[in-house]
């Protein structure tokens, strides 16, 4: 385990370093770190620091071990903590994942003195590629466009650490590629020492240069020989003190923007795999129906283009020369059905059961009280990339290429449907146009795999808009009752009882993060998904006793976490409650909020939304402002919106004013990024975006008829800020949502003088569903 200081990294057992066609690799197969393990004593006055202590850990005896590492901020409030205060998923990840976490990387130098990094995470448009190439380029002092990123094949080996999700990439990446980068850099001036014979300690490394005092030059490139052949002895590696960072922090392009804009960023589909044609697959009319007979094959055989049919468990595949003679052909199938899964049921009936199986709060309301009761409808993830996959299938091995955020599920899911063992199964990961939580699941990598072997031929399978929609997966609808007792300016009670539709969590972090929180004394024998909603959902205000609970109903439909899981709803209807609160108590929103915050980082990002915002300024009648706070993934956000609903029928948010403290930003602007998507993203399911459940279907089946927010719906006036950096990097990718929730809600209520408590509050069928 490791005993050095954070800032020097010694290797008494050198990573392995390969010498390929000139190239120096180096792949972390020992542990990274050395030395003597740290003492409990050490862990119990805090004398390793806790990201270090979670991203190099091999193997701990117990989690509260790791926390005692964990010193508490000065101004912590003195309350007892909740369970994602002490270890949130972003930690439970990061711990469930450290015993493979010195194997993860692999940097390669190249003769022409570029680095290669293959990233075991999934770019899914979230900038994670952009980040880990300034982290290298940083340590190795190159330029950032010598860094290259690929993505990597699915690497058994690593299990949970190829996972990507929870806002968790750059929190378990941040030391680790850190680390790596710093051991090549000192290789490669250990080798330059060694040609020049002068002390390692006397050179410098300056824009991928190794430069001696008197003036002598190596390029990387020119060192990867003598580097690579360097005998394994001991060498410190010392990454660069973050008061040094020069890269890192400031505000860069994406690394694929330009690849991106002029169309040669290659996603799935894009890829030419030899033979490989495309498909499509005819649905059931109702979720989880399957395929009795097929009443016109021949006839559809013959149709234009059509090379082959199969009937696999998901529906009638149709392969054909061109995806547009495929969709005719789907078009045309005569199909009779078997009954689905939830044919019986819309959503007056789901909606029914989420109210029964929420219990009530259990504190009598004795003394002042406010409560209330939300709903949330589903809502489709919607990436702009349908799911898709390429599959490659033969008598003894099965090659996959699709945009996936958890592979190793994808290999073994695959070589299960297909009956091979895993090793014969190679699963390549590409870019992805978006996920939000839909990618975590391998669905259309194992429906290809099927098509492809059914067929005997590769296939290039893609789903339209409206399957994607209909038969794709969803944030499942909740319901929540919330109680709040108070008395003499005092919150003494806070309870939030939430009923949800099943989640479904066999993308496998539901598994380790039990494995890993059930731990800890307060989560007890937790299921996954109240494993995930403790480590997530917290309450980040001294409402006195606070209980928070969830209960899941069990119907048999596509469900999958949905940006920011259950925080979205669950802390949007807190900070809905809050501003009512605060009312009732006779105190301005912003004001609430800041007495009951826990600390000073989070009165912080509030007070500068209403510095910025100009909180309480007059509004136009029919205009407001609402604010919502959020605070998860060791990082909080503000968020302040003026809404203008002058027009009833179109009500539209025409300013936001978003402020973040993520710890240590890398890329501020892929911070911006991502909390102008969250709010994007709240706009959209807080006012109008959500599925309609209609016996056993969602009536919704593309972007016209899902309400999620054009340019026309969206404010002109943004701005963000990124709160200077202060300790370690925490998550952003969820982040942006719950926050914009609350203040776009409040601003509503404010503006309407109304209670809004079912989401999205524009939700009519204003549209004609396309045929089943």
């Amino acid at each position: 385990m490791a005993g050095a200081g954070p800032a020097d990294v010694t290797y008494p057992i050198s990573p392995t370093f390969l010498f390929l066609s000139g190239r120096v690799v180096i792949m972390f197969r020992k542990d990274p770190m050395g030395g003597p393990a740290p003492s409990s004593t050490q862990h119990e006055e805090g004398a390793v620091d806790r990201r270090r202590f979670l991203t190099v850990l091999v193997a701990a005896p117990t989690l509260t071990l790791a926390l005692g590492a964990t010193t508490a901020p000065a101004d912590a409030d003195s309350s007892v903590p909740q369970p994602a205060d002490i270890l949130d998923a972003g930690d439970a990840l990061i711990l469930a994942g450290t015993p493979t976490a010195h194997l993860m990387l692999v940097l390669e130098v190249t003769e022409s003195g570029e680095v290669q990094v293959e990233l075991p995470r999934a770019e899914v448009g979230q900038g994670i590629t952009t980040a880990v190439a300034m982290l290298v380029a940083e340590e190795l002092d190159l330029p950032l466009r010598k860094v290259r990123i690929r993505l990597a094949d699915a690497r058994p080996e690593l299990l949970l650490n190829q996972l990507t999700g929870g806002s968790n990439s750059i929190r378990s990446l941040y030391d680790p590629v850190r680390k790596a980068a710093a051991a090549v850099r000192a290789r490669l001036v250990a080798a330059a020492g060694e040609l020049w014979d002068v002390p390692a300690g006397r050179l410098v490394t300056r824009n991928g240069v190794v430069v001696s005092p008197d003036g002598r030059r190596a390029a990387y490139g020119s060192l990867t020989t003598r580097a690579a052949k360097l005998p394994l002895s001991r060498i410190t590696a010392r990454p660069k003190p973050e008061s040094e960072h020069k890269l890192v922090g400031t505000a860069t392009s994406r690394v694929d923007a330009r690849a991106m804009v002029t169309g040669q960023l290659r996603y799935a589909l894009d890829l030419d795999v030899p033979g490989a044609k495309p498909a499509m697959v005819r649905r059931p009319p109702t979720i989880n129906g399957t395929v009795r007979s097929v009443r016109n094959e021949a006839a559809v055989r013959r149709m234009p283009g059509v090379i082959d049919l199969a009937v696999i468990p998901t529906g009638v595949a149709i392969m054909g020369e061109t995806f547009g003679q495929v969709v005719d052909a789907v078009e045309a199938l005569d199909v009779t059905w078997n009954a689905g899964t939830i044919d019986a049921l819309s959503d007056a009936d789901i909606r029914k059961r989420l109210r029964a199986a929420a219990p009530p709060p259990a504190v009598p309301p004795l003394t002042d009280h406010i409560e209330a009761e939300f709903d949330f409808a589903f809502v489709s993830h919607a990436p702009l990339e349908t799911n898709c996959a390429i599959a490659d299938v033969r008598k003894d091995r099965a090659e996959i290429w699709a945009g996936l955020k958890s592979p190793v599920l994808a290999q073994q899911d695959v070589a299960a449907a297909l009956g091979l063992p895993e090793r014969q199964v190679t699963v390549h990961v590409t870019q992805s146009g978006g996920s939000f939580g839909r990618k975590l699941f391998p669905d259309a990598a194992v429906e290809a795999a099927r098509i492809s072997k059914a067929m005997g031929r590769p296939v290039k399978l893609m789903w339209s808009r409206k399957d994607d929609m209909r038969h794709g997966r969803a944030r499942p609808a909740s319901h929540h009752k919330i109680r709040v007792t108070h008395t003499r300016g005092k919150v003494l009670t806070y309870e939030h009882r939430v009923a949800a539709v099943e989640t479904d969590f066999r993308h496998g972090v539901g598994e380790f993060l039990t494995a890993t929180a059930t731990r800890l004394p307060v989560a007890g024998n937790m299921t996954f998904a109240a494993t995930v909603f403790h480590l997530t959902v917290k309450v980040p205000y001294r409402f006195g006793v606070v209980t928070e609970s969830l209960n899941e109903v069990p119907l048999k439909m596509h469900t999958a976490s949905w940006r920011s899981v259950w925080s979205a709803n669950t802390r949007g209807a807190e900070e809905i409650i809050v501003d009512e609160l605060a009312r009732k108590m006779g105190k301005d929103p912003v004001a609430f909020r800041r007495e009951f915050l826990k600390t000073a980082r989070q009165r912080a990002v509030l007070d500068k939304v209403a510095k910025e915002g100009n909180w309480g300024r007059d509004m136009p009648a029919g205009c407001a402002q609402g604010v919502g706070f959020h605070d998860e993934y060791k990082s909080c956000t503000a968020c302040l919106v003026e809404i203008d609903v002058r027009n009833p029928n179109r009500p539209r948010v025409v300013k936001a004013v978003i402020a973040a403290d993520v710890g240590r930003p890398i890329n501020p602007s892929g911070l911006e990024a991502q909390l102008l998507g969250g709010l994007t993203d709240a706009i959209s399911t807080t006012l109008r975006a959500g599925l309609h459940i209609d016996k056993g279907l969602p009536l919704e089946g593309s972007y016209s008829q899902f309400r999620y927010a054009r340019q026309q719906d969206s404010p002109t006036d943004v701005r963000i800020f990124i709160m200077p950096a202060n300790g370690e990097p925490g998550g952003a990718g969820e982040l942006g949502v719950p926050a914009a929730v609350g203040a776009i809600a409040n601003a509503y209520a404010r503006a309407t003088g109304t209670k809004p408590r079912s989401f999205p509050i524009d939700f009519e069928v204003d549209f004609t569903p396309f045929p089943r």
